[in-house]
């Protein structure tokens, strides 16, 4: 069989590794726009320098060189036929096969306001092709701003201050990093910016956008009534599955590709993983969606069962932070809070399980809080204070001497 898997990311290398080890007769034909491998998550070390194309490519097992995978790289995908199974970029009939995969990503959304979609200045951060514009265009540029203050966002404005560059950061909400982790803990990654020269306009929405004429923004006009002056703009406000492509497919999307449990589409022989399948935005879980697609392609009955993405790292400055679930309380919650010169630790318990945990400093142990609060186990009935719980109060000792899991 040959399988043909559409985008060169984290679920489609993997499912393609999946299905090389699993079926050792079958081949595969990767389709993307990229011409290269790379990790989205370091695209912000590319800006600064810190790395080059080549070290962003997170493929070195030999899967590239493998005789029976083919990729075909630069082809901007227009159309899949999903009845023969075969993807199109305009008029182009690029290839085919007996099985697909939708692996296509997501791509930056820039909001209609003023020019920020058509100016030859405003860029989003998704894919290397934008890093290398945005690279190209701080050249010249000294006063950059950043709408978004999410990770996209402050990756960017970190790179771009590692280059000594002015920046200005406006967000609608009213701290940074706001889904990511409470206000108190973002407090502390706000005051690092604003020591390396960063200002931050928190609460507020920008509403036009100043032109020099020429198609290039010099400044942004917030709803405050503040002018932001700028000679580039770099947009982080999210991003939207790319499933453009999909609309006479027959495959089923609205927002993202709908899948079920063994991520197929509702037409057979058709997988979606990813951020375009929309469930969920972390590299291990791409990965791991990649590799149950690949197995299913193969006839493998394959479940994706793990589907927890609520967890997220941030590091900037030298200050690691890890939250897991919820970061902010709901009524009747009970939080707890321990905080020292170095660290800082808060706890939400919802109905005596842990519902959200951020620990910034040391995060040692994040493993074992994981996984309490994905699987919501109590803790307020082992005797003892919930930072005193370890993995040793939920084992038990079976009559013959051997350990057991006890919940």
């Amino acid at each position: 069989m040959n399988h043909l898997i559409l985008g060169a990311g984290a679920a489609g290398i993997s499912a393609a590794r999946t299905i090389l080890k699993e079926k050792l007769d079958d081949t595969v034909v990767m389709v993307s726009e990229d011409r290269e491998v790379y990790s989205r998550c370091m695209l912000h070390r590319f800006i600064s320098g810190e790395r080059d194309a080549e070290s962003l490519n997170f493929v070195n097992d030999g899967l590239l060189k493998n005789s029976r995978f083919r990729w075909i790289g630069g082809k901007t995908i227009t159309r899949l036929d999903g009845a023969a199974k075969t993807v199109y970029a305009g008029d182009e009939k690029v290839a085919s096969g007996d099985t697909v995969l939708i692996a296509t990503g997501a791509n930056s959304v820039s909001p209609p306001i003023g020019e920020l979609r058509t100016a030859k200045n405003a860029f989003g951060l998704r894919h290397l092709s934008d890093a290398r514009s945005i690279t190209e265009c701080a050249k010249k540029a000294e006063k950059i701003a950043v709408i978004g203050a999410g990770l996209v966002g402050l990756d960017a404005a970190y790179a771009l201050l590692e280059l000594g560059k002015k920046l200005s950061i406006v967000e609608m909400a009213e701290t940074v990093l706001a889904i990511n982790l409470d206000a108190h803990a973002a407090l502390a990654y706000q005051r690092r910016f604003e020591e390396k020269g960063a200002a931050f306009y928190l609460g507020r929405k920008v509403v036009n956008t100043r032109s020099d004429g020429a198609g290039g923004i010099t400044a942004l006009e917030l709803d405050s009534g503040t002018v932001v002056p700028c000679d580039m703009v770099i947009v982080a406000v999210g991003v939207r599955p790319a499933t453009g492509f999909l609309a006479e497919s027959g495959v089923k999307a609205e927002r993202a590709v709908a899948v079920d449990d063994r991520l197929a589409t509702n037409i057979p022989g058709i997988y979606a993983a990813g951020d375009v399948a929309g469930l969920s935005g972390i590299w291990p879980n791409a990965v791991k969606q990649g590799e149950v697609a690949g197995e299913n392609m193969c006839g493998v009955d394959y479940v994706y069962e793990d589907r927890f993405a609520a967890k997220n790292t941030v590091n900037f400055f030298g200050l690691l932070s890890l939250s897991v679930g919820a970061v902010n309380p709901q009524e009747g919650d009970t939080v707890l809070i321990r905080e020292d010169r170095f660290n800082y630790k808060k706890l939400i318990l919802r109905d005596g399980a842990p519902a959200g945990l951020i620990l910034q400093g040391n995060i040692a142990g994040s493993g074992f809080w994981q996984h309490l609060v994905k699987n919501k186990i109590r803790i307020d009935n082992r005797g003892k204070s919930p930072w005193k719980i370890s993995y040793a109060d939920f084992f038990g000792v079976e009559n013959n001497g051997e350990y057991k899991w006890v919940v």
